[in-house]
C-alpha cells in the first residue's frame, strides 16, 4: 500500500471515530424532560411550518417526533436523534434515529422530522418493534413541506408519512430509507 493511499485510510478511519463518537455519546445525554421539551418545541414548529399540520395530527393513529436531528458527515457520515411517539396526544415511548452512510458527503446540518402513522396496523407494527427500520418495516413517504396532501390519500397512498422541516445547515437531499428507530429509556 502506497503512504498516499493509507494517508486516505488512516484520515477516512479517523473521521468515522469522530462522526460516531459524536453520535454515540449523544445517545446517553438526553433524560425525559429535555426529550419532552425539544419533542413540545418540534411540534410547535411543525404546526407554524407545515399546512395542513392541524388535519395531519387529527388524522393520524400516532406521531413520532424527532426534533433536532444532528447529521453529519466527510465521506463516512451519520445521523442521530431522540423524540417520541405520541398516541392521542401523550407520550407512550421515547425513540433515538440513528444511520450510518459511506459516499461522498461533507458537511453537517440539523432538522427536526414528524412521522405519521395513518393507520392502526402501521402504528402498531412500530410499536411491536425493538429496531424499526424505514424501507424494510414499512415505506416511509417523505411529504414535501407545503405541498398539499389530504388526510384521506396519507391514510389510503401513504400510511406512513415524514415530514422534514426546520433544516438548518450545509447538506442537502434528506432521506429516511435505512434510518433504525430504537425504544429507549431515558432518566
Amino acid at each position: 500500500m502506497s503512504t498516499r493511499n493509507a494517508l486516505k485510510v488512516l484520515a477516512l478511519v479517523a473521521c468515522s471515530a469522530l462522526v460516531f463518537s459524536v453520535f454515540t455519546t449523544a445517545a446517553y445525554a438526553k433524560t425525559k424532560g429535555e426529550i419532552n421539551a425539544g419533542v413540545k418545541a418540534g411540534m410547535d414548529r411543525f404546526k407554524k411550518q407545515v399546512k395542513g399540520s392541524s388535519a395531519y395530527l387529527k388524522g393520524a393513529k400516532g406521531v413520532l417526533v424527532m426534533p433536532n436531528i444532528t447529521k453529519a458527515g466527510f465521506v463516512v457520515g451519520g445521523k442521530y436523534g431522540q423524540g417520541a411517539l405520541l398516541v392521542g396526544g401523550k407520550t407512550v415511548g421515547y425513540y433515538s434515529l440513528a444511520e450510518g452512510s459511506v459516499g461522498w458527503q461533507i458537511g453537517a446540518e440539523k432538522y427536526d422530522m414528524v412521522i405519521l402513522f395513518m393507520t392502526d396496523e402501521v402504528l402498531k407494527k412500530f410499536r411491536a418493534s425493538e429496531n424499526w427500520e424505514a424501507g424494510v418495516d414499512a415505506e416511509v413517504t417523505i411529504i414535501t413541506v407545503g405541498a398539499e396532501v389530504s388526510v384521506e390519500t396519507l391514510r389510503s397512498q401513504h400510511p406512513v408519512a415524514g415530514f422534514v422541516f426546520d433544516q438548518k445547515g450545509l447538506m442537502g437531499g434528506v432521506s429516511i430509507k435505512g434510518a433504525k428507530f430504537t425504544k429507549i429509556h431515558p432518566d
